[in-house]
């Protein structure tokens, strides 16, 4: 079997090679490249070290070794969205469009249609129900991953292996340190695909500039001080508002006004909602939210370890989900991804709309 191993530099990617060895395969390792990281802006963006670790692997292990260059698709499909959400007044999540379009999408266009299989370091697992493929959570709840694959499509589930989904966070890095790989305690990424850890402000403000605003408080109409841009804040956001007498939390931002709102307190009432509407929903396959509801589900609105509860209504072409408890930090543009009952399969996701 052809398979191209798409490997990052991390250690999860990394340990999918002897993963894959172990099972008879000699995979293509496949490093996509965007250079995006040669660009001043992006000077935390660790390519370089990543493209020493992914030699290393190909001549440890004397596997063919691919680099794939995606940077036009990834500046026309990624940062776009990400700009021009930002600018409407949205919180975009550019990680799980980078997986539908980037990893799986202009790869399968420029090379991967090439392979047979196209394996990944998720932490994500696959199943077979009812002659369907579904997209199940990974044996560390604690670091799936299921949230950011929820917009791919069938066909790219149907190609894609997950080699570590069943395994624990604990037992990757162990493995790593037998095989002497240099990634074995190599920090997890946490910053934009690709980008690495970049100054997220620097790089909206070399996009999008600066335009001075007022911070308003919500219950009173007060203007308490001035922001740079409302684009540069996020629901939820409690530090760099420069403002006394706190803390205060960005709660509401108007793109049109350029202003953004905030209330006071810890975790004020004003940030919590009993009611999320998603829209433009895509399902992983057809047999996902078969009939017209309501559905007693489960839902994450970021990536986190905790699923709540639901019931999900069909309204036209939206999904309504009414909580059982209420949800903070609800913000515009963000996916709202849908997971049976028991959270073992992730269903779809869909773009959370104003309320």
């Amino acid at each position: 079997m052809n398979i191209a191993a798409l490997v990052s530099g991390g250690v999860d990617s990394s340990v999918t090679i002897p993963l894959l060895l172990d099972q008879g395969f000699r995979p293509v390792i496949t490093y996509i490249r965007i250079a995006l990281a040669e660009d001043p802006a992006f000077k935390g963006c660790p390519q370089e070290e990543d493209m020493e670790i992914v030699k290393y692997l190909s001549h440890k292990y004397a596997l063919k070794m691919e680099v794939i260059d995606l940077e036009k698709e990834y500046r026309e499909r990624i940062i776009a969205y990400l700009i021009d959400s930002v600018a409407r007044g949205y919180t975009p999540n550019p990680d799980v469009l980078c997986n539908r379009l980037i990893k799986f999408g202009a790869f399968e266009e420029k090379c991967g249609k090439d392979f047979d299989r196209i394996t990944t370091g998720h932490y994500a697992r696959k199943e077979m129900v009812n002659g369907m493929h579904w997209l199940k959570t990974a044996a560390d709840r604690q670091k799936d991953q299921t949230y950011f694959l929820s917009r791919i499509t069938y066909d790219q589930l149907q190609k894609i292996d997950f080699p570590i989904g069943g395994m624990q966070k604990y037992e990757v890095r162990s493995l790593a340190e037998r095989e002497a790989l240099p990634s074995a305690h190599r920090p997890d990424s946490q910053g934009i695909c690709f980008l690495g850890e970049i100054n997220y402000n620097d790089f909206l403000k070399r996009y999008l500039g600066e335009k001075p605003g007022d911070i308003v408080e919500l219950e009173s109409g007060r203007i308490l001080g001035k922001h740079k841009g409302f684009w540069f804040h996020t629901i939820g956001q409690r530090k760099g508002l420069g403002l006394s007498q706190g803390p205060w939390f960005v709660v509401k931002k108007e793109a049109e006004e350029n202003l953004v709102f905030v209330s006071q307190g810890y975790d004020p009432l004003s940030t919590y909602q009993d009611e999320i509407v998603l829209g433009d929903f895509l399902t992983l396959n057809e047999q996902a939210l078969s009939g017209d509801g309501p559905w007693d589900l489960t839902f994450k609105i970021r990536h986190t370890p905790d699923f709540a509860p639901g019931k999900v209504f069909k309204e036209g072409s939206r999904l309504r989900i009414e909580t059982e408890a209420p949800i903070s930090g609800v913000a515009p543009g963000q996916f709202g991804v849908l997971y049976d009952k028991q959270m073992n399969h992730c269903l779809g996701s869909g773009v959370i709309e104003s309320t």
